[in-house]
């Protein structure tokens, strides 16, 4: 009757342990509150993604004033690139988050307190410019060989810095001659110019597609886009990154934009296969 007894607590115990195990749909990294996410569809299953959030660790790149607190780039790519990726695993899709941060998740305050913790996939991240960027890429490539999607896909995000009164909208780069990088540059640019056409008729929307021979456009192998989001010495743009569901909404656009693009890419596909 012991021995009995003891094996039938020890087959409740199974379905508990094996609960635990199993973290289907869970990401750590987006932080507790969000670690968990539903799949919605399968619009991008099959797809491969490497995302890489702009400076971080010891770089915070550049620095703009907010009611006399600082603003960090890298906190605000970091925060953004989080909720694409969120966006892009709810649809089915594959995620490789390059730069992480271990203790900051999705955040919704205005203002995004700097750190130095992220790293490059757990290593740290260095200094000197172009070590730094040659990591991502290193990292990035190192994924993409044993990846065997047709669609993978590298996503930059970057906040750009200029005079005060320079308002910017996002616009986006695209390796030179890369030809599915402008197609799907111009597909994320044509569905923020849609929601802005919604959202706030009289206002335009004014971001740009262009070739541009940036570093890590040459040396990442997957066809990828770098998107700048705005200036972060200016008033108005700044509200494009202080405001959590502004921080969403670029996330939640960007996501439209590549599903668009994906869709496009398969009945492409098809239609050479017939």
């Amino acid at each position: 009757m012991r021995y009995v007894l003891i094996l039938l607590c020890w087959l409740m115990c199974l379905p508990a342990v094996s609960q635990k195990k199993k973290k289907a749909n869970y990401e750590p990294l987006f932080g507790k509150a969000q670690a968990s996410y539903p799949v919605i569809s399968n619009s991008l299953k099959g797809t491969v993604f490497y995302l890489v959030s702009g400076h971080g660790g010891p770089d915070p790149g550049c620095i703009g004033e907010y009611n006399g607190k600082e603003l960090h780039e890298d906190e605000y790519a970091y925060d953004i690139i989080l909720r694409l990726g969120r966006e892009l695993l709810k649809r089915g899709a594959k995620v490789h988050f390059i730069i992480q941060d271990a203790k900051d998740g999705i955040r919704e305050q205005a203002v995004l307190k700097n750190s130095k913790r992220e790293t490059c996939m757990g290593d740290p991240i260095p200094l000197n410019q172009v070590a730094r960027l040659q990591q991502r890429c290193d990292a990035i490539n190192r994924i993409h060989r044993k990846e065997k999607s047709s669609y993978k896909r590298a996503i930059f995000i970057h906040v750009d810095s200029r005079g005060r009164r320079n308002q910017t909208d996002v616009f986006f780069y695209h390796a030179p001659g890369s030809t599915y990088g402008k197609r799907l540059a111009n597909r994320i640019q044509s569905t923020f110019r849609a929601k802005y056409d919604r959202h706030q008729p009289n206002r335009g929307f004014d971001g740009t597609v262009s070739e541009r021979n940036l570093f890590v456009l040459r040396r990442a192998v997957p066809i990828s886009v770098f998107m700048e989001l705005g200036n972060i010495q200016n008033a108005q743009d700044q509200k494009r990154l202080v405001i959590a569901d502004n921080r969403q909404a670029l996330a939640n656009w960007i996501t439209e934009g590549i599903v668009a693009d994906y869709q496009s890419s398969k009945k492409t596909t098809s239609s050479k296969k017939k």
